[in-house]
């Protein structure tokens, strides 16, 4: 969860803190105080896009800082460790976004430089803002299958697993059957060229390393004579003349003669000395014995010259066409082999690709189906529980419909599949397209959400989503900004009763402008209009309690905080929204603490109880 957020030089505010709690947190204030700067400043820890003209007049730039509490096996820690960044010591990971006043932007994650896609990235995991302009994600029918999926849960999920799974085979099978088949005398011209070479290597069959042992042959054969002459003078400078001439010893007789000397020496330190000439003496003879087979060796053959002649001849041409030396020669073969495998257009090789890839298409349609089943059964029951929870919040009339429906396609289309002899475009995430309609009143026809609700009421569209999602939804913090918009009355007393019971799954930041929101908040922030410095207004924000808490529910319902019937009304609504919470606590509690497990209330059941 967001523990803390630090703003400095943004807008209207110069520096301010903002402690946040884990459940209801409520944000209030004057109109242009700066209460829209929190939500901005959340924008900009997500990553969101930098605009320099809300960096305070005068500063250089602006700052926002956040600290989130996390786990250490947590989906945040593994976006952070990715990008090389650390959670501090107590296991909280800082996050921070700057923009200078020309405009340029940094981010930064556990103290380390990071792009801001990363502080996007992290955001997907710990944070959901809703405002007006956010639910602009919600207009994609990408994000309403996603809606629909996490509602669904258990019942979409395998099925979808499966049909992904399957969907990676039966691609490859029809891009591989597509590529054979387009490129059918292309391949076949580059599979004669492969066959060539491969027939070529094949019949010189070369060894590996076998060239530079055939250099090292041929400079022997040829060079016979010198090398015979060298071999030859140090087998006579170590063993003497092989007459036993007295003139010509060797070293090997000398060694001896110094060894006898030695050895009949009175002296014990010269006797010392023997055995060392005696180990030079063994190794002298094994050179000796080594020259000595080399020689025996060494004999002219002119006919096995030509041979490696020849030979290296028959290399060359290879190393020419194909590679440096002979195992390049040997990798390139070996490679030619392997991609020939993948190139036979022969009509047998098409006819079984095709098979294969029939055989996945069906595979694909069955788990194509089973998706759909499931989804077609979720969204009616995701459809009344929204429609249930909308009841309460202002819009009795409205209900949402759900509507899936599967996307045709032509044989144009790549990712084209037969499905009951429909032709449906099989996406990453299925065949379907998901829409939530919203019918705004009775009469009115089902219009797309984007179509059939203002701003306001599409705020509260995603507040009764977010509440009948809340089991499924894996973000710990969310943000609502203008939830409250056109509504007042028992509505708005809905709203900050569901905002309420989401607090109590999740970590929930509300910026609002009615008293009967905000004071269902387990923690009450004003952002206060300050003096004005050198003609700019400064704004700080505080945590109100007890005695100022009153005070400012009091201003948000009459405008004033002084009014004794203000105050009243204040204190009132303070009272209905404590013994609301206390209610529902107790009633947790309670079905905690039940021996036998009660089955899950429905949206319907919920929000009749949230009535009474």
């Amino acid at each position: 969860m967001l523990a803390e957020m630090r703003i400095q030089g943004l807008g209207v505010i110069d520096d301010a803190t903002l402690e946040l709690h884990p459940g209801l947190t409520v944000v209030t204030g004057e109109t242009g105080a700066g209460k829209t700067m929190v939500v901005t400043g959340l924008h900009l820890l997500s990553g969101g896009r930098a605009d320099a003209s809300r960096v305070r007049a005068g500063a250089d730039r602006a700052v926002v800082e956040g600290r989130f509490e996390t786990t250490t096996d947590s989906a945040a820690v593994k976006v952070a460790s990715d990008a090389g960044a650390e959670p501090d010591d107590d296991g909280s990971l800082i996050a921070l976004r700057s923009v200078t006043a020309d405009g340029r932007s940094r981010a930064h994650l556990g103290g380390r430089s990071v792009p801001n896609a990363v502080l996007s990235e992290l955001a997907d995991q710990v944070l959901a803002v809703h405002g007006q302009n956010d639910q602009l994600r919600l207009l994609r029918s990408g994000e309403q299958r996603a809606v629909l999926d996490r509602f669904a849960g258990d019942a979409v999920l395998p099925a979808l697993t499966e049909y992904q799974r399957v969907r990676e085979e039966w691609a490859e099978a029809v891009r591989e059957l597509t590529e054979r088949t387009e490129r059918s005398r292309e391949l076949a011209r580059e599979a004669d060229l492969l066959r060539h070479g491969l027939s070529e290597i094949d019949a010189v069959a070369p060894e590996p390393g076998e060239d530079e042992a055939l250099v090292d042959e041929a400079r022997r054969l040829a060079d016979v004579d010198q090398l015979r002459e060298t071999a030859s003078g140090a087998q006579l400078a170590l063993n003497g003349s092989p007459d036993g001439d007295p003139d010509a010893p060797g070293a090997v007789g000398l060694l001896g003669k110094a060894r006898r000397r030695l050895g009949g020496a009175e002296d014990p330190v010269l006797r010392d000395l023997e055995p060392r000439l005696a180990e030079a003496a063994a190794v002298l003879a094994d050179v000796g014995a080594e020259l000595g087979g080399y020689l025996d060796r060494l004999d002219a053959d002119p006919a096995r010259l030509e041979q490696v002649l020849a030979r290296q001849a028959e290399l060359k041409q290879l190393t020419k066409k194909y590679a440096a030396d002979v195992d390049g020669v040997l990798a390139w073969a070996e490679q030619a082999r392997t991609k020939l495998a993948g190139m036979d257009t022969s009509e047998e090789a098409l006819a079984a690709l095709a098979a294969q890839r029939d055989e996945l298409a069906a595979q694909l349609a069955g788990h194509a189906r089973a998706v759909s089943e499931a989804r077609q059964n979720a969204a009616g029951r995701l459809a009344a529980a929204v429609t249930d929870e909308l009841t309460g919040l202002a819009m009795p009339q409205a209900r949402l419909e759900v509507v899936v429906q599967q996307k045709e396609t032509d044989k144009n289309d790549t990712c084209a599949l037969p499905v009951d002899g429909r032709l449906l475009h099989a996406g990453p995430d299925g065949v379907d397209e998901v829409e939530l309609q919203l019918i705004a009143h009775s009469g009115a026809p089902a219009l797309p959400i984007h179509k059939g609700a203002s701003g306001g009421e599409l705020s509260r569209v995603m507040l009764a989503l977010e509440v009948v999602l809340a089991d499924a939804d894996t973000v710990p913090t969310l943000v609502f900004d203008e939830v409250d918009a056109g509504v007042g009355g028992r509505a708005a007393v809905e709203i900050g009763r569901r905002l309420a019971r989401l607090a109590r799954t999740h970590q929930v930041v509300v910026v609002t402008h009615l008293a009967q929101v905000a004071a269902y908040a387990d923690r009450h922030l004003v952002v206060d209009k300050g003096a004005v410095d050198g003609g700019l207004t400064r704004s700080d924000v505080r945590v109100v309690a007890d005695e100022e808490r009153v005070a400012e529910l009091a201003r948000m319902l009459a405008g004033l905080d002084s009014t004794e019937t203000g105050r009243a009304h204040a204190e009132e609504l303070l009272d209905t929204a404590a013994t609301y919470k206390r209610d529902q606590a107790n009633s947790s509690r309670s079905e905690k603490s039940a021996p036998a497990k009660k089955p899950r209330k429905s949206g319907s059941q919920r929000s009749k109880q949230s009535a009474r």
